[in-house]
Protein backbone atom coordinates (compact mmCIF):
# COMPACT_ATOMS: atom_id res chain seq x y z
CA UNK A 1 0.00 0.00 0.00
CA UNK A 2 2.55 2.01 0.71
CA UNK A 3 4.46 1.55 -2.31
CA UNK A 4 1.17 2.68 -4.07
CA UNK A 5 0.98 5.83 -2.69
CA UNK A 6 4.28 6.64 -3.63
CA UNK A 7 3.78 5.57 -6.95
CA UNK A 8 0.73 8.27 -7.22
CA UNK A 9 2.89 10.83 -5.87
CA UNK A 10 5.68 10.25 -8.22
CA UNK A 11 3.47 10.92 -10.83
CA UNK A 12 1.15 13.66 -10.13
CA UNK A 13 -1.75 12.03 -8.88
CA UNK A 14 -1.59 12.37 -5.12
CA UNK A 15 -4.00 15.42 -4.96
CA UNK A 16 -6.61 16.79 -2.92
CA UNK A 17 -8.94 14.10 -3.45
CA UNK A 18 -6.56 11.72 -2.54
CA UNK A 19 -5.76 13.08 1.17
CA UNK A 20 -7.52 11.53 3.94
CA UNK A 21 -10.71 12.90 5.73
CA UNK A 22 -10.60 15.28 8.27
CA UNK A 23 -11.90 14.75 11.62
CA UNK A 24 -15.55 14.70 11.68
CA UNK A 25 -15.47 16.95 15.11
CA UNK A 26 -14.27 19.65 12.61
CA UNK A 27 -17.58 22.06 12.24
CA UNK A 28 -17.47 24.86 9.85
CA UNK A 29 -19.96 27.54 10.31
CA UNK A 30 -20.98 29.21 7.36
CA UNK A 31 -22.15 33.14 6.88
CA UNK A 32 -23.51 34.23 3.88
CA UNK A 33 -23.08 37.90 2.88
CA UNK A 34 -25.72 40.80 3.00
CA UNK A 35 -28.96 40.64 1.06
CA UNK A 36 -28.50 37.10 0.28
CA UNK A 37 -29.28 33.64 1.91
CA UNK A 38 -27.81 30.06 3.02
CA UNK A 39 -28.69 29.08 -0.74
CA UNK A 40 -26.03 31.41 -1.79
CA UNK A 41 -23.23 29.23 0.46
CA UNK A 42 -24.56 25.62 -0.78
CA UNK A 43 -21.95 24.62 -3.56
CA UNK A 44 -19.65 25.60 -0.71
CA UNK A 45 -21.43 23.67 1.76
CA UNK A 46 -21.25 20.52 -0.34
CA UNK A 47 -17.90 20.23 -0.81
CA UNK A 48 -17.18 21.25 2.60
CA UNK A 49 -19.33 18.31 3.57
CA UNK A 50 -17.63 16.01 0.52
CA UNK A 51 -14.13 16.59 1.95
CA UNK A 52 -15.51 15.39 5.66
CA UNK A 53 -16.92 18.63 8.10
CA UNK A 54 -19.54 19.01 9.56
CA UNK A 55 -21.14 22.50 8.21
CA UNK A 56 -23.86 24.68 10.16
CA UNK A 57 -25.33 26.63 7.37
CA UNK A 58 -28.40 28.32 8.68
CA UNK A 59 -28.25 31.56 7.40
CA UNK A 60 -29.44 34.78 9.04
CA UNK A 61 -31.27 37.96 8.59
CA UNK A 62 -28.33 40.11 7.10
CA UNK A 63 -31.00 43.15 5.91
CA UNK A 64 -33.20 43.57 8.62
CA UNK A 65 -31.39 43.12 12.16
CA UNK A 66 -27.92 45.46 13.00
CA UNK A 67 -24.47 44.09 12.87
CA UNK A 68 -24.08 43.78 16.69
CA UNK A 69 -27.57 41.55 16.81
CA UNK A 70 -26.40 39.09 14.15
CA UNK A 71 -23.23 38.92 16.03
CA UNK A 72 -24.20 38.28 19.19
CA UNK A 73 -26.73 36.16 18.99
CA UNK A 74 -27.13 34.85 15.47
CA UNK A 75 -22.99 33.68 15.13
CA UNK A 76 -23.16 33.34 19.02
CA UNK A 77 -26.16 31.04 18.75
CA UNK A 78 -24.27 28.92 16.20
CA UNK A 79 -20.70 28.54 17.85
CA UNK A 80 -22.51 27.39 20.83
CA UNK A 81 -24.61 25.09 18.82
CA UNK A 82 -21.47 23.53 17.48
CA UNK A 83 -19.82 23.36 20.91
CA UNK A 84 -23.21 21.31 22.61
CA UNK A 85 -22.67 19.13 19.51
CA UNK A 86 -18.98 18.38 20.79
CA UNK A 87 -17.01 20.11 18.48
CA UNK A 88 -13.39 20.24 18.56
CA UNK A 89 -12.64 22.85 16.21
CA UNK A 90 -15.30 25.58 14.97
CA UNK A 91 -13.56 27.06 11.34
CA UNK A 92 -15.94 30.43 9.49
CA UNK A 93 -16.45 31.09 6.23
CA UNK A 94 -17.50 33.52 5.23
CA UNK A 95 -18.53 35.37 2.41
CA UNK A 96 -19.03 39.38 2.29
CA UNK A 97 -20.63 40.96 5.44
CA UNK A 98 -20.36 38.00 7.07
CA UNK A 99 -16.63 38.67 7.22
CA UNK A 100 -17.60 41.81 9.48
CA UNK A 101 -20.70 39.61 11.59
CA UNK A 102 -16.96 37.64 12.33
CA UNK A 103 -14.84 40.46 13.31
CA UNK A 104 -17.08 41.75 15.35
CA UNK A 105 -18.49 38.37 16.99
CA UNK A 106 -14.35 37.78 18.01
CA UNK A 107 -14.06 41.08 19.53
CA UNK A 108 -15.42 39.47 22.78
CA UNK A 109 -15.23 35.85 21.95
CA UNK A 110 -13.16 33.17 21.04
CA UNK A 111 -12.65 29.98 18.92
CA UNK A 112 -11.70 26.57 20.03
CA UNK A 113 -7.99 26.23 19.60
CA UNK A 114 -6.75 25.37 15.82
CA UNK A 115 -9.43 27.07 14.71
CA UNK A 116 -9.61 28.86 11.73
CA UNK A 117 -11.38 31.51 9.47
CA UNK A 118 -11.66 31.85 5.44
CA UNK A 119 -13.16 35.51 4.51
CA UNK A 120 -14.46 35.80 1.18
CA UNK A 121 -14.62 39.13 -0.54
CA UNK A 122 -14.54 40.77 2.56
CA UNK A 123 -15.46 44.98 3.25
CA UNK A 124 -12.62 44.52 6.21
CA UNK A 125 -11.82 48.16 5.49
CA UNK A 126 -15.19 49.41 4.21
CA UNK A 127 -16.63 49.58 0.52
CA UNK A 128 -16.48 53.05 -1.38
CA UNK A 129 -20.42 52.06 -2.90
CA UNK A 130 -21.53 52.20 1.33
CA UNK A 131 -20.09 55.95 0.91
CA UNK A 132 -21.86 56.57 -2.12
CA UNK A 133 -25.21 55.28 -1.80
CA UNK A 134 -25.94 54.65 1.63
CA UNK A 135 -28.41 57.75 1.45
CA UNK A 136 -30.53 56.27 -1.51
CA UNK A 137 -33.94 54.71 -0.37
CA UNK A 138 -33.42 52.20 -2.44
CA UNK A 139 -30.29 51.09 -0.79
CA UNK A 140 -31.28 51.46 2.72
CA UNK A 141 -34.60 49.39 1.33
CA UNK A 142 -32.77 46.51 0.23
CA UNK A 143 -29.56 46.61 2.98
CA UNK A 144 -31.55 47.52 5.71
CA UNK A 145 -28.68 48.71 9.19
CA UNK A 146 -25.59 46.56 8.20
CA UNK A 147 -25.80 48.48 4.74
CA UNK A 148 -25.72 51.62 6.50
CA UNK A 149 -22.23 51.00 8.64
CA UNK A 150 -19.79 49.79 5.99
CA UNK A 151 -18.49 52.97 4.83
CA UNK A 152 -14.99 53.83 4.28
CA UNK A 153 -14.52 56.42 6.63
CA UNK A 154 -12.42 56.35 10.20
CA UNK A 155 -15.77 55.83 12.10
CA UNK A 156 -16.75 53.35 10.26
CA UNK A 157 -17.99 49.43 12.19
CA UNK A 158 -15.22 47.84 9.94
CA UNK A 159 -12.05 50.37 10.25
CA UNK A 160 -12.74 50.25 14.50
CA UNK A 161 -12.95 46.91 15.32
CA UNK A 162 -9.42 45.87 17.38
CA UNK A 163 -7.46 42.98 15.28
CA UNK A 164 -8.61 39.41 15.96
CA UNK A 165 -6.53 36.45 17.08
CA UNK A 166 -6.71 33.03 14.69
CA UNK A 167 -5.41 32.15 11.24
CA UNK A 168 -6.96 34.08 8.88
CA UNK A 169 -7.16 33.87 5.38
CA UNK A 170 -8.46 36.26 3.22
CA UNK A 171 -9.76 35.66 -0.77
CA UNK A 172 -11.44 38.48 -2.90
CA UNK A 173 -12.03 38.47 -6.61
CA UNK A 174 -10.47 41.44 -9.50
CA UNK A 175 -13.46 40.72 -11.94
CA UNK A 176 -16.21 42.82 -12.11
CA UNK A 177 -19.90 42.59 -13.90
CA UNK A 178 -20.60 46.20 -12.85
CA UNK A 179 -19.26 48.73 -14.08
CA UNK A 180 -20.67 51.62 -13.02
CA UNK A 181 -20.05 50.41 -9.25
CA UNK A 182 -16.53 49.94 -10.70
CA UNK A 183 -15.77 53.41 -11.83
CA UNK A 184 -16.89 54.20 -7.87
CA UNK A 185 -14.44 52.04 -6.53
CA UNK A 186 -10.74 53.35 -6.72
CA UNK A 187 -8.41 50.33 -7.80
CA UNK A 188 -9.02 46.96 -9.42
CA UNK A 189 -12.18 45.79 -7.07
CA UNK A 190 -14.57 42.65 -7.30
CA UNK A 191 -17.98 44.90 -7.78
CA UNK A 192 -18.56 45.52 -4.66
CA UNK A 193 -14.98 45.96 -2.94
CA UNK A 194 -11.96 46.65 -3.71
CA UNK A 195 -8.75 44.33 -3.39
CA UNK A 196 -7.09 46.20 -1.03
CA UNK A 197 -10.13 46.83 1.03
CA UNK A 198 -10.45 43.34 1.40
CA UNK A 199 -7.02 42.95 3.54
CA UNK A 200 -6.87 42.56 6.42
CA UNK A 201 -3.65 43.48 8.74
CA UNK A 202 -3.71 40.37 10.84
CA UNK A 203 -4.44 37.96 8.23
CA UNK A 204 -2.33 35.10 7.63
CA UNK A 205 -2.74 34.89 4.03
CA UNK A 206 -4.61 36.42 1.17
CA UNK A 207 -5.35 35.55 -2.51
CA UNK A 208 -7.26 37.15 -5.55
CA UNK A 209 -9.12 35.09 -7.71
CA UNK A 210 -10.55 35.98 -11.58
CA UNK A 211 -13.67 36.13 -9.70
CA UNK A 212 -16.87 38.63 -9.26
CA UNK A 213 -18.15 39.40 -5.62
CA UNK A 214 -21.52 37.93 -6.06
CA UNK A 215 -20.45 34.47 -7.51
CA UNK A 216 -16.89 33.89 -6.16
CA UNK A 217 -18.52 31.50 -3.19
CA UNK A 218 -19.20 29.29 -5.51
CA UNK A 219 -15.92 29.67 -7.78
CA UNK A 220 -14.38 26.62 -8.04
CA UNK A 221 -10.93 27.92 -7.46
CA UNK A 222 -12.19 28.92 -4.21
CA UNK A 223 -13.60 25.97 -2.99
CA UNK A 224 -10.22 24.43 -3.02
CA UNK A 225 -8.25 27.12 -1.53
CA UNK A 226 -11.41 27.11 1.29
CA UNK A 227 -10.26 23.25 2.04
CA UNK A 228 -6.73 24.00 2.19
CA UNK A 229 -7.02 27.04 4.13
CA UNK A 230 -8.77 24.92 6.64
CA UNK A 231 -6.15 21.91 6.40
CA UNK A 232 -2.84 24.46 6.70
CA UNK A 233 -2.99 27.85 7.84
CA UNK A 234 -2.28 29.47 4.30
CA UNK A 235 -3.58 29.07 0.25
CA UNK A 236 -2.10 26.58 -2.20
CA UNK A 237 0.50 28.08 -4.80
CA UNK A 238 0.98 26.57 -7.62
CA UNK A 239 4.29 27.01 -8.62
CA UNK A 240 4.70 28.31 -12.55
CA UNK A 241 7.47 25.95 -14.73
CA UNK A 242 9.30 28.32 -17.07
Amino acid sequence: MLCFFLLLSQVGVFAEDMLPQINNREYVILLHGMARTKYSMSKLEKHLVKKGYTVINTGYPSTSEPVETIAEKYLSDMVNDCIKKGAGKIHIVTHSLGGIVTRLYLQNHTLPVGSRIVMISPPNKGSELADTLSDLFIYKWLNGPAGQVLGTEPGSLPNTLKPVKGEIGVITGNFSFNPFFSWIIPGTDDGKVSVERAKLDEMADFLVVPSSHSFIMSYSEVLKQVVFFLRNGNFQRVSKKH
